[in-house]
């Protein structure tokens, strides 16, 4: 078992990957020794006894896992203890301690860089751009190809949480043989990835009030929830924005710059057209009135997301009365 760290670091706090990075050891050593013990605690509560009895070797031999969970919360002692151990890790036992990887308790994983422990980053991914790269790095683990496109797409229709993202990778591979597009996807999930806010917002954006309205409808008899959809507006016209105000340019120019999908990026610019600044400041104003009332403020979301197609369209259209949502 010499190719498997003695201590690895897991920074961040993204579940999925910190669950990934812990089950690979434990499922390595327990690979090579099946008779392998897992111990594991909270290091908030974790006391030095039971580190210092958790590290050693067990008794009727075989290999040792030990988890630390939330390595950030530890106390100074415990801290002590484990970078103690850390300069001389006992042969057999594998640590892994689990830390969210901000400031706080920030000197415990320093010293456990320090100390050579194998460093694995778990953060959530915030950029769209880590998404879409998570999700093809995920089909390509699973011996499938998949372009930024489609992965944008499963995105749209799953959203962003990595365990219903990695859930749905597996499922696709599984029924679909690994050739994955963004046809495929939208078949897969039809009603999902071909009626959602996205598809109300891409309508609205580019004048097209029956389209939009259309998709709204079918979108909220399906059990949309308001909230989304308005979300979608504001990111519609907000990327209108971005892009417009972005100046010339190609798309995969610009997607490295606004930190957006090319493929997005050659969206909106399709879309600008029409739009001048003033009608975007109104559309925006749209855009958070809207968001406002269905999160509170309006006794008729349905209808509060109507009147803001209608202001998004006007306000494309230079129309100044291009009014707000009540």
């Amino acid at each position: 078992m010499t190719s498997i760290p003695p201590i690895r670091l897991v920074l961040g706090e993204e579940e999925l990957l910190v669950a990934r990075a812990i089950a690979e050891i434990s499922g390595a050593v327990r690979a090579a020794d099946p008779d392998t013990e897992v111990r594991e605690w909270d290091a908030g509560s974790a006391t030095v006894g039971e580190f210092v009895s958790g590290v050693s070797p067990a008794l009727f031999g075989g290999g040792t896992v030990v988890v630390l969970r939330n390595a950030h919360n530890a106390k100074k002692d415990l801290t002590a203890a484990v970078l103690k151990y850390a300069d001389g890790p006992v042969d057999g036992v594998y640590l892994v301690v689990a830390h969210a990887g901000g400031v706080k308790g920030k000197a415990f994983a320093d010293g456990l860089r320090k100390a050579g422990a194998d460093v694995v980053a778990a953060a959530k991914l915030k950029r769209p751009a880590d998404r879409t790269a998570f999700v093809r790095e995920e089909f390509r683990r699973l011996g499938a190809r998949c372009g930024a496109d489609a992965a944008d797409a499963l995105l749209t229709a799953i959203g962003n949480d990595l365990r219903e993202l990695a859930a749905a990778c597996h499922q696709l591979v599984a029924d679909t043989g690994g050739s994955i597009t963004v046809d495929v996807i939208n078949r897969y999930y039809r009603g999902r990835a071909e009626v959602t806010g996205f598809a109300v917002a891409d309508a609205a954006v580019v004048g097209d009030v029956p389209g939009a309205l259309e998709a709204l409808r079918w979108a909220m008899s399906i059990g949309m929830d308001a909230v989304p959809i308005a979300d979608a507006l504001a990111t519609g016209v907000r990327n209108v924005a971005r892009v417009a105000g972005a100046g010339r340019g190609s798309a995969f120019q610009l997607a490295s710059t606004l930190g957006m999908p090319a493929w997005r990026v050659e969206r909106a610019q399709a879309q600008t057209r029409g739009w001048t600044p003033e009608g975007l400041a109104l559309a925006m104003d749209a855009a958070a009135e809207v968001n406002a009332a269905v999160k509170g403020g309006s006794d008729d979301r349905g209808y509060a997301l109507e009147r803001a197609i209608f202001a998004i369209a006007a306000a494309r259209k230079g129309d100044v009365r291009a009014g707000g949502v009540r």
